[in-house]
């Protein structure tokens, strides 16, 4: 017997678009492409189980936030359909450019999180996980001074990533709760 494949030409179809969307972009502070980031986050929901909507939506999460547009919602919502546009959706801290003050934009995400699904958890917890661990790899080559090119510092980079545990919690607990919280404990205990 055949098993079906996980990922069909969507899957494909949504890399190639996630790289149009965010071509020429690097990672903060750094000349890392930022389709790096997205592959890390659909690679983290299929390790976790995650469906193919749900990797395609890990591929697309930053693509309304990063580029402050509703035209690239839409398009995501023809082209992927309303389940991948929802979890998008639900991971989008602002669609507006310049974005809201920092803390604001935080705390309206936290609580979009107390209120989402386990699709739209799975998707928050891949691209938290990622980030927390390039975090941590930064901080172990430039020490403390990773921490200034984040809006909220050190101490609010750390309060919104313990936020978010106390709500991941609530799912109970799997893969990558686990790393999450451990890569966090390491951020917090640098020696």
């Amino acid at each position: 017997m055949t098993e079906k494949p996980k990922l069909s030409n969507r899957f494909e179809q949504a890399l190639v678009y996630a790289a149009k969307v965010h071509e020429n972009q690097v990672r903060k502070g750094s000349d890392i492409p930022y389709l790096s980031h997205l592959l890390s986050v659909a690679a983290l929901v299929l390790e976790d189980g995650g469906d193919e909507d749900e990797a395609i939506a890990g591929l697309l999460h930053d693509a309304v936030e990063e580029r402050g547009s509703l035209e690239i919602r839409e398009a995501i919502l023809v082209q992927f359909g309303e389940r991948v546009a929802c979890i998008v959706d639900a991971c989008t801290e602002s669609c507006t450019i310049p974005k809201p003050p920092w803390r604001d934009r935080k705390l309206r995400y936290i609580e979009q999180m107390r209120h989402a699904s386990p699709s739209v958890l799975r998707v928050s917890m891949a691209d938290k996980l990622h980030n927390a661990r390039s975090i941590l790899a930064d901080r172990d080559r430039e020490g403390e001074a990773v921490w200034d090119k984040f809006k909220g510092g050190k101490a609010g980079t750390l309060w919104f990533y313990r936020s978010l545990l106390e709500i991941y919690r609530l799912g109970g607990s799997n893969f990558l709760l686990s790393e999450i919280d451990r890569t966090v404990d390491r951020l917090e205990n640098f020696k």
